[in-house]
């Protein structure tokens, strides 16, 4: 009997829904991103439901917005990533924990040593979002008045992600015997320095810390420009990926599987998982009435504001009722700084059409009824348009109770979903392998 393909599901939480107008939509927790009580429920209501990972978004600045932008913001206060997840690890058992920590603005020592006690306190359900951060504001958090340019941004993660993870492999899986008779708590032998000296690092170690749980937690990655994609090739396990819709679903995961054949590495053992946002109704009609209500909550100011993240560009300035101007480059995101372009292009938007969609949600988006939603799950799915998604929910909690109490159940029933756990890491629930420790690779 042919195996049949399951999906993988994480939750996209930023750090609740990434809807801007969904703290104000009907019955929605005004507080839900700010409250653990919450948070806590959410969670629970996640891994009650069999989702492989609760996903932690971060931003590192208040953005830069007008008064009145900033006056409808939701996530001008949210917690720490670290800070909840470690809450978060002793109030679930088994749905993984990804927190994002960027690149740009951490030194590797703190990251390594921040994933590996999460891994474990949580018994091994820590994952690593690795992101570059493009957000001019947060460089100005941090002493700097720009970021590097795109492309040194790369260079410098995949470094960084070198460092890491070596730190991660300081000590054997048995380094710790921990024996009274003989007086011995730690093997000396069975650690290593790291010694790496390279561009941009340089990391003596070992980090002081046992090996993480799951070897490494979980690497997840986001970036879908040509650097993007050729790291998440050569380090990432997860893909957050960002595609329009299926036809660019199927393209993007082609390639980045491809890049990892070329590289040696076992395409299986990296999971493509779009970000999806999901409205549930019950019947077609009433999903997207609600789509249309969360829309019509996005106030302009808060809109403009997105689309200027978007492009890395102030676009204030431009005519509300005119088509989107020329946009000079920038350090911003390059894929999605593109696709905001050619939304603008194919849909022939004007700068106002264009900033509410971006202020709402702009992207891949589920409308339906939980029937058609899973029918368009198990087409990518089953065509090689993704592994899964990570599921973003338009208001907190309905939004998401829809989907656990309707969706879920409905793909459960075509078989393409769990309906238990069947490990205890999140490896166990990707299916990843753990990967050996470059000094004592196989116990050596």
């Amino acid at each position: 009997m042919a195996v049949v393909r399951q999906l993988k599901l994480g939750a996209f939480m930023r750090p609740v829904s990434i809807h801007t107008g969904a703290w104000r939509y009907p019955g929605a927790w005004r507080d839900a991103n700010f409250s653990f009580p919450r948070l806590k429920y959410l969670a629970g209501r996640l891994e009650a439901a069999r989702f492989d990972a609760f996903f932690m978004a971060d931003h590192l600045a208040v953005l830069n917005m007008s008064t009145e932008a900033l006056r409808r913001s939701h996530t001008v206060t949210s917690f720490e990533p670290f800070t909840l997840l470690s809450a978060l690890a002793a109030v679930t058992s088994r749905i993984g924990l990804v927190a994002t920590a960027s690149t740009s603005f951490e030194a590797p020592y703190h990251v390594a040593r921040r994933f590996a006690s999460l891994d474990h306190l949580s018994e091994g359900r820590a994952g690593w979002n690795i992101v570059t951060t493009s957000n001019p504001d947060a460089a100005l958090n941090f002493g700097l008045e720009d970021h590097l340019d795109h492309d040194e941004r790369y260079a410098r993660a995949r470094e960084f992600y070198d460092v890491v993870t070596g730190l991660w492999d300081s000590f054997a899986d048995d380094a710790f015997p921990r024996d009274p008779e003989s007086g011995t708590y730690v093997e000396p032998e069975r650690m290593r320095a790291l010694d790496h000296a390279g561009r941009f690092y340089r990391v003596r170690g070992p980090l002081n810390i046992a090996r993480p749980v799951q070897g490494w937690p979980v690497i997840v990655q986001a970036g879908a420009s040509e650097a993007g994609r050729q790291l998440a090739a050569e380090t990432a396990e997860v893909v957050f990926a960002a595609p329009n819709g299926l036809f660019d679903g199927r393209e993007l995961y082609a390639d980045i599987k491809a890049r990892m054949a070329r590289l040696g590495r076992d395409p299986d053992h990296l999971k493509i998982l779009p970000g999806a946002f999901v409205v549930v109704g019950d019947t077609e009609s009433e999903a997207r009435e609600k789509r249309a209500r969360l829309d019509s909550l996005v106030h302009y100011e808060n809109a403009i504001g997105s689309l200027s993240i978007a492009l890395g560009h102030d676009a204030r300035g431009f005519d509300p009722d005119g088509p989107l101007p020329e946009i000079p480059e920038s350090n911003a995101s390059k894929s999605g700084r593109q696709k905001t372009i050619d939304l603008a292009r194919r849909e022939n938007l004007t700068v106002r059409q264009l900033a509410q969609r971006l202020g709402g949600y702009g992207g891949l988006s589920f409308v339906g009824t939980p029937a058609t939603i899973a029918d368009a799950m198990q087409e990518w799915l089953e065509t090689g348009g993704s592994d899964g998604f990570n599921v973003m929910f338009p208001y907190l909690p309905g939004g998401l109770d829809d989907f656990v109490d309707k969706v879920v159940p409905e793909l459960q029933r075509r078989g393409i979903f769990r309906r238990d756990y069947e490990g205890r890491t999140l490896r166990d629930h990707l299916g990843l392998p753990r990967p050996a420790n470059r000094f004592f690779p196989s116990g050596a």
